[in-house]
Formats: C-alpha cells, sequence, structure tokens
C-alpha cells in the first residue's frame, strides 16, 4: 500500500521559512514528486515538482527564487524548502508521486498525501 506522509507544517510570520517534508513508502521512489497547494475557497495548484533523479525541477511562477524542491531517494523522501513566505502562500500543502514518463505540468498524479496546513500571518 503506497503512503505519502507530509510533515512540517505550521504558522509563521510573513518573511519566515518552512521545509515541509514527504515520506513515501510502498512504492519504488525513483518516480515524479510533485507539490501541490490548496487555500480555502480555491482550487488546488501546482507548487513544485521534481524528477526522478532530482535533476530538473520546475516551479509555479509565484515561488520561483522561493521555494526549493528537493529529494533524498535514499530516504524516500522529498522535500519543499520556502522562504520569504507570504500571508498568500497560506495553503494546505500536499506531495504527490507518479510513476510515468517526466511531465512537468502533470496533475493526474496517482498517489496523493493528506496534505498539511501552511498558515503565514502578516
Amino acid at each position: 500500500q503506497v503512503q505519502l506522509v507530509e510533515s512540517g507544517g505550521g504558522l509563521v510570520q510573513a518573511g519566515g521559512s518552512l521545509r515541509l517534508s514527504c515520506a513515501a513508502s510502498g512504492l519504488m521512489f525513483s518516480v515524479q514528486m510533485g507539490w501541490f497547494r490548496q487555500a480555502p475557497g480555491k482550487e488546488r495548484e501546482f507548487v513544485a515538482t521534481i524528477s526522478r533523479n532530482g535533476r530538473t525541477t520546475d516551479y509555479v511562477e509565484s515561488v520561483k527564487g522561493r521555494f526549493t524542491v528537493s529529494r533524498e531517494n535514499a530516504k524516500n523522501t522529498v522535500y519543499l524548502q520556502m522562504n520569504s513566505l507570504k500571508p498568500e502562500d497560506t495553503a494546505v500543502y500536499y506531495c504527490a508521486a507518479d510513476p510515468g514518463l517526466w511531465l512537468p505540468r502533470r496533475k493526474d498524479y496517482r498517489y496523493w498525501g493528506q496534505g498539511t496546513q501552511v498558515t503565514v500571518s502578516s
């Protein structure tokens, strides 16, 4: 059974930082991983993605230069380092995994985590 478990969310002031982690189990970890977020009343949106070997990444424009996605395949874990956080970054953040071919703006990830809340106060 595949499980993705996010952690690291919380409450932070604007300008602060958080690092989210997503631990995967039950699957071969050499898969594309993605981060998404959903704010109240809004649709879920793509945030970042990283290729199987970690060499290729992609970000939504609004987080470029502030967020960094990385992975440690030996630990079956992917990270999202979030710096210079803004109130508009407030959302539930989800990680996702897909064993298919690399597709930067993939939306149909096969596996999803339960999400972790990130709240940025002004």
